[in-house]
């Protein structure tokens, strides 16, 4: 990724004095990450009341830097994100590092504390957060795989906390070996559940890994049509019917779908989220969605599960600051064997 002398929101970088830092730049929509992204210097972020700017050590890759990146679906355009372009320069999310500086009534975080969480562009040297979005980092983890967990291992977390999963209850996750099926392997097997993971061949090893109980190679069985029923399914795939779904639930399953990558242009999969929360009320089984949210509670539960179980975050690779690029393509491509994380 080419360095270049970029300038932010009308100012020139670098000027009379101010601090500058590198940062990946985003300035258009686009699916080809080397198109749409550079590494540039710009302005050091400042912070408003209630924030707080953090030196980035880490930041990780996941399903949304690449919607952020492409403006897909469109609905997300609509929603705020920038309809012609993107409003956020910088299209990183999650992070660990380091507090530099925190803003007026913000309680908690100080200067030299180690944090993860989510914030305003993260593939950056620097980067403003809501002092609410973070937590302190779990002390048994690295930098680099403590920025694997702020959105997958949240989500992950709330997903089965939603299917509120009891010990010995039988859990399956569609799409184990991605960035939210790796957690949600890991936070199920800490909970006490027998957890069956569906991936492909190439990525069996690293779910059987993991801990899994069971683990299925899609490419060569449908377990769909199988005879084993499930207490609870969590679908981080995005391509099956409800239908097929529903026929390896248990009468009083839960289905708990986690967004949705079926590749369309307007909802991206959306629509089967919806149409499971009409169908839910009207069947035995609980057909639920989604919405994950960021804070800094579900953080420091994350984090106190992560302590007390033992659990490391599955990182497939690394890459720095100004691979940022190859980092996404490599998520994007389907290659990702667990999480892929922007070293700073």
């Amino acid at each position: 990724m080419k360095q270049i002398l970029a300038q932010p929101m009308g100012s020139a970088a670098g000027r009379a004095g101010e601090p500058t830092m590198s940062a990946v730049v985003q300035d258009r929509y686009g699916p080809v990450p080397e198109d749409v992204l550079r590494l540039a210097t710009v302005d050091r972020p400042t912070i408003a009341d209630g924030e707080v700017l953090v030196r980035v050590a880490a930041a990780s890759v996941d399903k949304g830097t690449w919607h952020l990146m492409t403006g897909m679906p469109y609905a997300m355009r609509l929603a705020g994100f920038g309809v012609r372009r993107p409003k956020a320069p910088n299209p990183g999310r999650a992070l660990a590092g380091t507090v530099a500086a925190v803003g007026k009534g913000v309680a908690g975080p100080t200067p030299g504390d180690e944090v993860y969480g989510t914030a305003a562009g993260s593939f950056a040297e620097y980067a403003r957060a809501d002092a609410g979005r973070l937590a302190p980092k779990p002390s048994s983890l690295s930098f680099e795989q403590a920025a694997a967990a702020p959105i997958s291992g949240s989500t992950a977390l709330q997903a089965l906390r939603k299917a509120d999963v009891q010990p010995g209850q039988h859990v399956l996750v569609v799409g184990a070996s991605g960035g939210v099926g790796t957690f949600a392997v890991l936070l199920a097997k800490a909970l006490g559940a027998e957890v069956t993971g569906v991936c492909s061949a190439a990525k069996v090893d690293l779910v059987r890994s993991l801990g899994t109980d069971h683990v299925v190679d899609y490419t060569v069985e449908d377990f769909t049509t199988g005879e084993r029923r499930y207490d609870v399914i969590v679908d981080t795939g995005g391509m099956r019917r409800l239908s097929h779904l529903r026929r390896v639930l248990t009468p009083r399953g839960t289905l708990v779908i986690v967004g949705g990558e079926t590749g369309g242009r307007w909802l991206g999969g959306f629509q089967r989220s919806l149409g499971a929360a009409l169908l839910s009320p009207f069947v035995s089984q609980k057909l639920l969605m989604l919405v994950s949210k960021e804070d800094a509670e579900d953080l420091g539960a994350l984090r106190d599960l992560v302590e007390s179980a033992g659990i490391t975050p599955a990182i497939d690779r690394t890459y720095p600051l100004g691979d940022a690029s190859a980092a996404i393509r490599h998520v994007q491509e389907g290659r990702a064997r667990g999480k892929v994380v922007v070293t700073v």
